[in-house]
């Protein structure tokens, strides 16, 4: 068995007991595995994000912010509750760390925090653009190229990715 790992991270000062930085981790979708769903902007095509796409958009993800809505259905991209600052590739899993705005939003940082005992139905869905598909009339969208505008927090059963999760580091 072989493992790839492709990671970037952009390092972020350590501030003891920050109020309003709460880390978290988790997976933000799966590389070369198409899609439970359909996500938003694919016409009704599930879709797959090639491995390649994905490595190269890695940096792409660094420093973008992480969304939800408050009922947990869809995007919101006007309302950031969180910061990426670490990504990497492992296996067919892309992960994601950072970090939520826990004095602004505590509301997210006690739903992913309950996220366990509600048997993990918070997953995350990623935002893209300069999206190019190789062929766009394929039953599946293979996704060649992406740039990552950002990630939401969401349902499991609204992402695109029922694989999908997110956590509070350390728990």
């Amino acid at each position: 068995m072989q493992i790839e790992l492709e990671s970037m991270a952009i390092e972020m000062p350590e501030v003891a007991g920050h109020p309003n930085r709460e880390r978290f981790r988790g997976v933000l979708t799966l590389v070369d595995v198409p899609s439970d769903r359909s996500p938003a902007g694919a016409r009704g095509h599930r879709v797959v994000l090639t491995r390649s796409a994905a490595e190269a958009a890695l940096p792409s993800l660094l420093g973008m912010g992480l969304d939800y809505s408050p009922t947990l259905d869809r995007h919101d991209t006007r309302r950031k509750v969180g910061m990426i600052t670490g990504a990497e590739i492992v296996g067919k899993k892309l992960e994601l760390g950072g970090h939520l705005f826990a004095k602004d939003f505590p509301e997210i940082v006690e739903a992913v925090r309950g996220n366990a005992k509600i048997r993990g139905a918070l997953g995350m869905s990623y935002e893209i653009a300069d999206a190019r598909v190789a062929d766009m009339r394929a039953k599946f969208w293979t996704l060649t190229h992406v740039t990552f505008t950002g990630a939401a927090i969401l349902r499991r059963d609204k992402a695109a990715y029922r694989e999908t999760w997110i956590a509070l580091e350390g728990r």
